[in-house]
């Protein structure tokens, strides 16, 4: 018995990773970019704030936020290459949580959740820093680095989903749409 193609699921995010991950896990999506003017660092609240500020119509609509948490503070995106040296400094040697909201909702319903996971760096020398600064891949990434780049070379240890990191929790994501839509998705 086959069954009929899922319809695409609303992702609201204009991220490249986000939409790489859900390429890979094989989920139909659109892209629409959330009208959302994002504020506070909470991502449970940021994630459904831009789930919320897009009509999927009878579709469901994905909306995801990540932070990088060191201290009990969330670390942000660094304005500048000095700021990302701060921060990638203040996680040297150090784990440090990244934690995502996810927010997945119809008219219907919503479901929101957080998923952490730790990131455990090296020591970092200041020829790192400096190479990786100089990369600008710090650019636009929460904590100042990219896991899935050259970011890579900063980590030591990863406990928990990898795919979290990179920016969207995909083992939650499953589970979720293996709840809502059993088998519509390849799930479940």
């Amino acid at each position: 018995m086959s069954v009929p193609p899922a319809s695409p699921i609303v992702l609201a995010s204009v991220s490249p990773q986000r939409r790489a991950i859900l390429e890979q896990l094989g989920v139909p999506f659109d892209v629409v970019a959330p009208s959302f003017e994002e504020s506070g660092d909470d991502p449970v609240q940021l994630a459904a704030g831009k789930a919320r500020s897009v009509d999927g119509g009878d579709r469901p609509v994905l909306g995801v936020d990540t932070e990088v948490v060191v201290d009990g503070s969330a670390l942000g995106k660094p304005a500048s290459g000095g700021a990302a040296e701060a921060m990638l400094e203040r996680l040297s040697g150090r784990t440090h949580e990244v934690v995502s909201g996810l927010c997945l909702r119809t008219h219907a319903w919503e479901e929101l959740y957080s998923e952490t996971t730790l990131v455990t760096f090296r020591v970092l020398t200041p020829r790192d820093l400096a190479h990786y600064v100089g990369s600008g891949e710090w650019e636009g990434r929460a904590g100042g680095y990219a896991i899935q780049g050259l970011g890579a070379s900063l980590v030591e240890r990863v406990e928990g989903d990898y795919l979290n990191v990179v920016g969207l929790p995909a083992a939650l994501l499953v589970r979720l749409l293996a709840k809502r839509f059993p088998g519509t998705y390849g799930f479940g």
